[in-house]
């Protein structure tokens, strides 16, 4: 048998970081993505985001890939969000996203962040957040990602 335990930190933003994720939506996909992770065999720690994204706390397993994992909760919420047509326009979410490694030891302050989303934005920016993640991991951002 094998043991695999890889933390994966994802973030992924609405197409043109559109504020589609109003508290009402935002909770309905939520709650949708921890199912389907659920049926997909995708351990999801936790789950939260604001009005243009969501972060999620992945464990991947044997054979997920982060490409494979982010595609599946993606395509299938984006397809979950127009089929119910919980949206004025179509739903799209960017094709980009974040993903980083989290330690054993770092999954409390990750799972924390997470939770703690919408305090968060209260006091900073979906874009100066993903400024601070850029900085903090060393990622070069094309001038979209501002």
């Amino acid at each position: 048998m094998s043991y695999v335990r890889i933390w994966v930190h994802l973030v992924f933003s609405t197409k043109n970081r559109h504020p589609y994720l109003t508290n009402n939506i935002r909770y309905k996909v939520q709650n949708h993505i921890i199912e389907n992770c659920k049926q997909k065999s995708i351990f999801l720690q936790a789950i939260n985001g604001y009005t243009e994204h969501l972060h999620c706390l992945i464990s991947l397993g044997r054979e997920q890939t982060i490409a494979k994992v982010a595609q599946l909760i993606k395509g299938e919420s984006a397809y979950w969000i127009n089929k119910n047509m919980l949206t004025d326009t179509p739903f799209m979410w960017q094709d980009d996203y974040f993903a980083v490694s989290v330690s054993e030891s770092g999954l409390q302050a990750v799972t924390s962040y997470i939770k703690n989303q919408e305090i968060h934005h209260a006091k900073k920016s979906f874009q100066f957040e993903v400024k601070e993640f850029a900085d903090k991991y060393g990622f070069t951002l094309e001038k979209e990602d501002l």
